[in-house]
């Protein structure tokens, strides 16, 4: 056993063939086409991806598909080409001016069952939109290459700014709306970005989400604010810096609707976008024009299987990547009709997503395993009230699944007639990379299943050496792929060191992982929160299966906790579903099933109940502060972006064990 090497006991042997119907109908219908085409882009990638590219729209083609020197790639050499060209005139082109390209919906101001405000906004309106505020934005001095700050709710001029920035060639840095004035003038300034669009507020669970007025404390810490671009939401009462602050109605005020697309050459930056969670200097991934947009194209058409009557839902805020990736420019890059809804799952009550999905047809929903667990724990009589047949296709993304929540979304939403696509992918890798195809692959719960096209994927020791079926170790990508990050803004040094030493000659997850029989990949958590048991690594991942597996169980946590004899213990928290109460018999009974499903080894030293675990808005376990919590020290750093403040006080006053 390597250093580097995670214990695996978990089985799971329940497969689920895919539907023959969807197969037939499906853009990629059997195995044995799916093998022919990753072999092809394994053996001959710049072929493979090319073919690809060609089903895009190029001011100028590539003189050379790849260029790469390990860590460094260039995708499309030399071509020029415009994303937001290819999500809103390409699409014009091909006949789809009057298809609903955004279908949004805002969170209720009235009695449950009404629902929020809904726009539907056409192709030939969004473009119309997009080039009123591009131009907008270049009488503001905005231009190729001036880096633009977003810090907006989740409505549809979140996506105008990003396209008008990307028409531009303006890379842009999209700030979740959940961070904190620190947070914001912290991006501000590593980013050299001047100009800043917002909102009056934002809407949450019925509560006005102060956006101004954090811009405007951030500028108390950056003198790099020198415009603000504010978008009238909710009529709050703001306040104003004449000469700084501007209303977005004036930017577009009398603006024409035509705005030539930027020619960008491949390599440009795109966007930057801060990766959540770090401590110390913000760590913005840069994503350039051609790669990424070739990448977030293909995936979103082969994964999602994605046809031109779906209406698609992926649930995720425009702040993190998901949003980037697969709210706004994979869908539309398809000529889909992507939902945006503005506010949460369980605003007015759990039926909320169900709700949305009943009321406009969904036909595809992509959400959080996190999400899944709360809806559980709040009972299937909330989606069984509603016709959620509509839906043909599931997906889950952010980390990974436990079987029981799989087979609850297979079962409850899915009606058993849904495939699930369990996706894998990061910030950094820009597009999936481990999914299954709906039409192709058998799926098991809990597993990614395969790489997709181009993605050449191991799990390896820390020398790099290849581990067998079932020996849990270091997931590493050994080939370039178009959608990858190009680099760490400002600090060329840490993206080698961080994504290229660990593991020489690959690019190293941070993930640990396992393949099983069928060289199907199962994600078993981060390395970081790999826990040490008494010199047996264990990942997290299979402890909090085994846990949840139980029936009186929603969610479940699992972090390391020093431990006077064993170096590091195990300290688990766990939620229950509605009815089910804490009792130290219920303790037993999950220490008992850890231990038949793992091991001994894996039995929790401290199980704490709690009625909520502490999540960034969108839907992220905040482990470091578990980890704080079960050591028994005070919560230190930014939990600026915690969904429910008060989570933390109940966690340090709830029973131990």
């Amino acid at each position: 056993m390597t250093d580097h090497a995670i214990e695996s006991a978990q089985q799971e042997n329940r497969t689920f063939e895919p539907k023959a119907a969807l197969a037939a109908k499906a853009w990629i219908k059997s195995r044995q086409q799916y093998d022919q085409l990753y072999r092809q882009s394994i053996d001959q990638p710049e072929q493979f991806w090319a073919g690809i590219a060609q089903e895009l729209h190029w001011f100028k083609k590539w003189d050379r598909v790849l260029e790469w020197k390990l860590p460094y790639a260039k995708w499309f050499v030399g071509a020029k080409t415009n994303v937001a060209y290819n999500c809103l005139d390409r699409q014009i082109e091909l006949g789809r001016g009057d298809k609903t390209a955004i279908l949004w919906e805002a969170e209720p101001e009235v009695a449950y069952g009404k629902g929020g405000e809904i726009r539907r906004i056409s192709y030939a309106q969004l473009r119309d939109e997009v080039c009123r505020f591009a131009n907008g934005l270049k009488d503001l001095g905005v231009a190729k290459g001036t880096r633009v700050t977003i810090y907006m709710p989740m409505v549809p001029e979140a996506a105008v700014a990003m396209l008008a920035c990307a028409r531009l060639g303006a890379p842009h840095s999209v700030i979740f709306g959940g961070f904190s004035s620190q947070a914001i003038a912290d991006r501000v300034e590593d980013a050299q970005s001047e100009i800043v669009i917002t909102a009056d507020a934002g809407r949450r669970r019925g509560q006005i989400v102060p956006l101004k007025a954090n811009v405007d404390e951030a500028a108390t810490k950056t003198s790099r604010i020198r415009k603000v671009i504010v978008l009238e939401h909710t009529g709050q009462k703001i306040n104003w810096l004449d000469g700084r602050d501007v209303w977005w109605s004036d930017v577009i005020a009398e603006q024409p609707v035509s705005c030539e697309a930027e020619p960008m050459d491949g390599e440009d930056t795109l966007f930057v976008l801060y990766t959540s969670g770090s401590t110390g200097k913000p760590k913005g991934i840069i994503h350039t024009t051609g790669g990424y947009m070739v990448g977030t194209y293909i995936t979103a058409k082969y994964v999602f299987d994605l046809h031109e009557q779906d209406v698609y839902w992926c649930t995720a805020d425009v702040g993190w990547i998901t949003g980037h990736s697969y709210v706004l420019y994979g869908p539309l890059a398809n000529g889909a009709t992507t939902v945006m809804y503005e506010g949460a799952p369980n605003f007015p009550d759990f039926g909320r997503f169900w709700s949305i999905i009943a009321r406009h047809g969904v036909t595809i929903f992509y959400t959080a395993p996190t999400a899944i667990r709360a809806f559980m724990r709040a009972g299937r009589h909330f989606p069984d009230s509603y016709d959620l047949s509509s839906l043909r296709l599931l997906g889950t993304v952010g980390e990974p699944i436990n079987p029981e929540a799989w087979m609850w979304y297979h079962e409850v939403i899915g009606r058993e007639n849904c495939p699930i696509v369990d996706t894998w992918w990061q910030t950094e890798t820009g597009a999936i990379m481990i999914t299954p195809l709906p039409g192709v692959t058998p799926t098991k719960p809990g597993t990614a299943t395969l790489p997709f096209f181009g993605v050449e994927a191991a799990v390896v020791d820390r020398h790099g050496q290849t581990l067998g079926a079932n020996q849990g170790g270091l997931l590493v990508i050994r080939k370039p792929w178009p959608s990858m990050l190009r680099g760490i803004l400002n600090d060329p040094d840490r993206y080698e060191r961080q994504y290229w030493r660990d593991v020489k000659g690959s690019y190293f997850t941070g993930d640990g992982a396992r393949t099983d029989e069928n060289g199907y990949f199962w994600l078993m958590g981060r390395v970081d929160d790999v826990i040490n048991v008494s010199g047996h690594r264990l990942g997290t991942a299979e402890v909090e299966s085994a846990l949840v597996s139980h029936p009186a169980v929603a969610e479940a946590a699992c972090v390391g906790m020093p431990h006077e004899l064993k170096g590091q213990g195990i300290a688990a928290f766990v939620t229950l579903r509605t009815g089910f109460r804490p009792s130290e018999e219920l303790k037993k009974e999950l220490s008992a099933v850890v231990t038949k499903q793992i091991g001994s080894l894996a039995r929790p030293d401290q199980i704490r109940f709690t009625d909520a675990l502490p999540k960034t808005r969108s839907g992220k376990i905040m482990r470091r502060l578990l980890k704080e919590i079960a050591a028994g020290g005070d919560v230190k750093g930014d939990i600026t972006t915690l969904e429910d403040f008060n989570v933390i006080a109940r966690l340090k006053e709830g029973e131990e064990g």
